[in-house]
Parts: C-alpha cells; sequence; structure tokens
C-alpha cells in the first residue's frame, strides 16, 4: 500500500496499479467514461483511492479477466460483482452439486484458523485420490474459489496466507516423497515473470510435472526476465514453464513471451498456462507452446518424449 495510506486514508494510483493489475491509464478513463473508481485528490492533487474501492476493482479486475466487458462490470456494485463471481456448480442428474465435500471443509478450517486442521485435509486429499486426481479435484478448485473469498471480503488477508502457505508446504512433502522417474526426463525450469506474485498454480504445476517424470527447478514467482537464460543454461534446461494467474496485463504477457523466446535458444522450449486470456487470444508468439490447463501437462510431457525417441 502507498504510504499516503495510514496518514489520510487513500491508496495512491501507483499502488492501485501494483495491488489490481490494473494500469493507470484504464483506470483515469473509467473514472471519466463510468464514473468509477472516483478516487479524492490529496493537497498536490493526487489521486487517492478509498480502500473500499480498491477491493472492488479487485472484483472488476477477476470478472475481466473471466471474459466480461468493462461496460457491465466497471459501474456495478459490489453486491452485482459478488453475484457474478459466483462459481457456476456442476449438477448431476437430479440437480445436486458435485463439488468435492472437501472443499468446503478445507474453508470451513480456514475460516476458524484451525491450521493443523487444515494441513490434515489437505494431506488427506492427496492420499485418498493420488496427486493428480487431488489436484484436479480439489486442490485447484479450493485455490480458485479461496481466490473468489478473498475478492469478496468473506478471506482477510492473513487468511489467504494461511492457506498459501499450508497448500506449499502439503505439495513440496508430496513431490519430495515422488520415486526418481527411469529413463531420459526433460529438466523444467519454472517460475513467473516480474510483477507476477501468485505462485500456487506454478507449484501444482511443478508437482503435476514431476509426477509426469520431469526434473524440476523451481525459482519461485518473480524472476527478472534477462536472468531466465542464465538460469535455463546453468541447470542445463530442456523447458522453461512459465504461469501466467492474469494478475499481469494481457500485453505485458505477451511481450515477456516475446522477449523470452528470443533470449532463449530454440531448443529449449517455452511453456506458458494458467488462467491469463492473453495465452488463448491471438498474438501468442511462435515456438511458444500454451497448455490449456493443468491436465494438459501429462500430453506434454507424452509428447515432449516421442520427440525425443524420435531424434534418436
Amino acid at each position: 500500500m502507498d504510504e499516503l495510506t495510514d496518514l489520510i486514508g487513500g491508496i495512491g494510483i501507483a499502488a492501485v496499479e501494483r495491488d489490481t493489475g490494473i494500469s493507470k491509464e484504464t483506470l483515469r478513463v473509467w473514472e471519466r467514461r463510468y464514473g468509477f473508481p472516483s478516487p479524492a485528490r490529496d493537497a498536490c492533487g493526487e489521486r487517492l483511492y478509498p480502500p473500499e474501492q480498491v477491493q472492488r476493482l479487485r472484483l472488476v479486475k477477476r470478472l475481466l479477466d473471466a471474459g466480461h466487458r468493462p461496460g457491465r462490470v466497471v459501474a456495478a456494485s459490489v453486491q452485482e460483482l459478488s453475484a457474478l463471481l459466483q462459481p457456476t456448480a456442476a449438477l448431476s442428474g437430479n440437480g445436486a452439486t458435485l463439488e468435492a465435500a472437501e472443499i468446503a471443509a478445507c474453508i470451513a478450517l480456514l475460516q476458524g484458523h484451525d491450521v493443523d486442521g487444515l494441513r490434515r485435509v489437505l494431506s488427506q486429499v492427496l492420499m485418498r485420490r493420488g496427486l493428480a486426481h487431488g489436484i484436479a479435484e480439489v486442490l485447484a478448485p479450493l485455490t480458485t474459489r479461496i481466490g473468489e473469498l478473498w475478492m469478496g471480503g468473506a478471506l482477510q488477508v492473513f487468511e489467504e496466507h494461511i492457506y498459501s502457505e499450508s497448500l506449499q508446504l502439503v505439495l513440496r512433502q508430496a513431490i519430495q516423497a515422488l520415486p526418481p522417474a527411469p529413463g531420459r526426463s526433460p529438466k523444467v525450469l519454472l517460475t513467473t515473470l516480474p510483477g507476477e506474485s501468485h505462485a500456487l498454480g506454478l507449484l501444482m504445476a511443478e508437482a503435476l510435472l514431476s509426477l509426469e517424470g520431469a526434473l524440476c527447478l523451481s525459482l519461485g514467482a518473480q524472476t527478472p526476465l534477462a536472468q531466465l537464460p542464465a538460469a535455463a543454461q546453468a541447470c542445463q534446461a530442456d523447458v522453461v514453464a512459465l504461469s501466467f494467474s492474469g494478475q499481469l496485463p494481457q500485453r505485458a504477457v505477451l511481450e515477456g513471451l516475446v522477449a523470452l523466446r528470443e533470449q532463449l535458444p530454440p531448443a529449449i522450449e517455452i511453456w506458458a498456462g494458467g488462467s491469463s486470456r492473453a495465452l488463448r487470444l491471438p498474438g501468442v508468439p511462435e515456438g511458444i507452446r500454451c497448455l490449456d490447463g493443468l491436465a494438459a501437462i501429462a500430453p506434454e510431457m507424452t509428447r515432449w518424449r516421442e520427440l525425443l525417441e524420435s531424434r534418436v
């Protein structure tokens, strides 16, 4: 948050841009076109955004990333935005929801601040369902649900952090317990670009890649792009895998991928995945393999191995 927040109760436009992923230019356009946001001004005439408007902007950004148009959501109330964010439940033949029971259990434990209980249930999910099914059926949708609750104000920041740390601990333990893969396996370097701070999707991808036999080295989130060629060379990477949650503007995603492709040798593949709409729109540069969800990891690993065998 901006240093002026504690003094006069407002958040500067640069801090709002970092927090929400909405550019300063877009914020100014919306202010003129839709009357929202409606910041106050400090003594120097600089915009200051009340915390409740920043919270509403987070909801707007999430809906834009999901495909909604600005004209529909920017001027909508918090209640309308929250209603649009409610997940569409899958239905069985008799109309009953199919959401895994563990999701509701984990949310209740988190809201009750039962950290040990939360970690126990997360571990049980993987033991009962296995790593692949546990991630696909529970952990990935649970992470999405936690994000929705946080964006809607139903979870506090520290609670979201408790969840993130707990899931990271459980997944790290599961990865370390995997046996080494036989035969030639791809060496995969995982990270996110600067400005993309969400690392849980990256960790779930690492778990599934490891399950398929990849040798993974994660650099964590927000590695400077200029450092990636040296890192790829140092670990003799076959693949550089990047995760995009939608936090980065679409233009920044595409420009980052273009720059990385230019800097890496052609023999090193670039895999990009995540919820960012930029990966599903025209303009993705050649030489980038866009993975459509975590389920695409296993087929991609099969393709890589077949390609390797064809070169022998």
